[in-house]
């Protein structure tokens, strides 16, 4: 089955960076469209930046737009997403998963945006 595994959150000050990372087991991944989500506390998860099977495609929430790149890496299953210019908005659990048929969630990454 499909097995994600995000890490690379932490603790930030505004304006700092982060980069995370998902690993993806149980896909042939390079075949599939690739997301990041995140989740605030009482509210739905929501897309954050997606990224189509080869890495030459990608879309961004306009909340993240232009801050914000996701990349990913086919030979090590993996994807990223380079946060920067971190706002106390930003701060939320981020969770990776394939936009086009959603798979169990990971235990996600924490994103604490703080002075």
């Amino acid at each position: 089955q499909v097995q994600l595994v995000e890490s690379g959150g932490g603790v930030v000050q505004p304006g700092g960076s982060l980069r995370l990372s998902c690993a993806a087991s149980g896909i042939i991944f390079s075949d599939e469209m690739m997301g990041w989500y995140r989740h605030f506390p009482g509210r739905q998860r929501e897309l954050v930046a997606r990224i189509d099977n080869s890495g030459s495609a990608t879309f961004y929430a306009s909340s993240v737009k232009g801050r914000f790149t996701i990349s990913r890496d086919n030979a090590k299953n993996t994807v990223y997403l380079q946060m920067n210019s971190l706002k106390a908005e930003d701060a939320a659990v981020y969770y990776c998963n394939l936009p086009m048929r959603l798979s169990s969630w990971g235990q996600g990454t924490q994103v604490t945006v703080s002075s």
